[in-house]
């Protein structure tokens, strides 16, 4: 069969990795805070997060740094001190300042002599954690020829900002979600019911376009699940290599030449046979029927997301500086450092997995894809469908 041959490739495979050796050299690297007092106390990169996702100037993000290692130490003191008064603590990250809740208004002048400020309390922290252990003995009994999820009650936590007892249930079930605390002996008094319209799920299914982390700390994505795990790209890791976020191990692995990868998993880990849209949702595989060029396709990685094109050849050479793979799927679809392995389909169809490219998705770019079934071949695998 006539391969195209792309042998001028600037970017690498490799290069669509974001690579642990590479987050090291640029955390590594000089500062723009370096003439801020005690910065040098902290990673920049953690600096640099403060700013970008909090709005928290350097200067203002090591003051407040400072303060919670000095509060934190200054609330397991006061904890100590209180006993069976202390009703918990919080910070306010604005204000620099640590409330202390207690039962006891005598603690006072030992809460602000240590320089938090009191706030009274009706319920104290150990009250609170007795019911909320009360609650979950309750519900564990109520479920155990069930499983979690057949009741209204979806979670619950203990606010000391509120001194209470916060029971999150599913809309509908807060009158019974209160019956339930009765019978549990917690004082309605205590408790403060909010509602959910769904069920909190487990984050560690694996699904297509989702990240994934290699033990040398690169992360990369999976491309689609099969029964014990998932296939991915070939230079995202080594046989033997572990990952993480799933928990898992690279049982085989091709690059060059080829670019694929099977991780498998632990028990802990469901595959699922959908796709991340980067929009809230899935999109269901069906199955991996190969798709022919001038078709539409989309890709979802875990950098860049959710993004859609045109097949412009198969077969393809493409030739990487760390050599030539062959086979490859050629389109104009973009993608970026870290989508390396994520999936591509064709609607229903499961079609290859993220290999390399040029470009990104700002400006446009070029990527290509290792086949699925020769993947599944390859290693005797089953592609796990919806």
């Amino acid at each position: 069969m006539r391969r195209t041959t792309f042998r001028a490739l600037a970017a690498t495979a490799a290069g669509l990795t974001l690579s642990a050796t590479a987050v090291t050299a640029q955390a590594a690297g000089p500062s723009p805070d370096d003439d801020v007092a005690g910065a040098d106390r902290y990673p920049a990169a953690l600096l640099q997060a403060m700013e970008d996702d909090l709005g928290v100037e350097p200067e203002r993000a090591v003051q407040r740094l400072e303060y919670q290692h000095t509060a934190a130490e200054t609330q397991d003191e006061l904890a100590k001190r209180l006993g069976d008064e202390f009703a918990g603590s919080w910070l306010d990250p604005e204000r620099d300042r640590l409330y202390v809740a207690t039962t006891d208004a005598a603690h006072a002048a030992a809460v602000r002599a240590a320089g938090g400020h009191v706030v009274d309390a009706r319920y104290s922290l150990d009250q609170l954690d007795g019911w909320a252990a009360d609650l979950a003995e309750s519900t564990a009994e109520s479920t155990a020829d069930a499983t979690a999820a057949s009741g209204d009650v979806t979670g619950w936590h203990v606010d000391v900002t509120d001194n209470s007892l916060v029971v999150e249930v599913l809309d509908g079930g807060a009158a019974d979600a209160r019956a339930a605390l009765a019978d549990a002996g917690v004082p309605d008094a205590a408790v403060t019911v909010t509602t959910t319209a769904e069920r909190p799920r487990v984050l560690d299914d694996v699904v297509g376009g989702n990240a994934y982390y290699t033990g040398s700390g690169a992360r990369c994505s999976v491309g689609f699940a099969v029964t014990d795990g998932f296939i991915t790209a070939g230079h995202c890791g080594s046989a033997g290599e572990t990952t993480t976020e799933p928990t898992g191990t690279f049982t085989g692995s091709s690059f060059p030449g080829d670019d694929y990868a099977h991780v498998e998993v632990g028990l802990g880990s469901t595959p699922v046979g959908a796709v991340n849209d980067y929009a809230g949702g899935q999109v269901a595989v069906a199955g991996s029927t190969p798709a022919s060029v001038g078709a539409q396709v989309c890709r979802s990685g875990s950098t860049t997301g959710w993004h859609c094109g045109t097949i412009e050849a198969l077969d393809v050479s493409v030739s990487y500086a760390e050599g030539t793979v062959d086979g490859l799927i050629g389109t104009d679809v973009c993608a970026e450092p870290g989508d390396s392995g994520g999936s591509l389909l064709a609607g229903d169809q499961a079609q290859g997995v993220t290999s390399g490219g040029s470009g990104d998705c700002t400006s446009g770019g070029q990527t290509f894809f290792q086949p699925v079934n020769e993947i599944l071949d390859a290693y005797g695998l089953t592609l796990v469908t919806s």
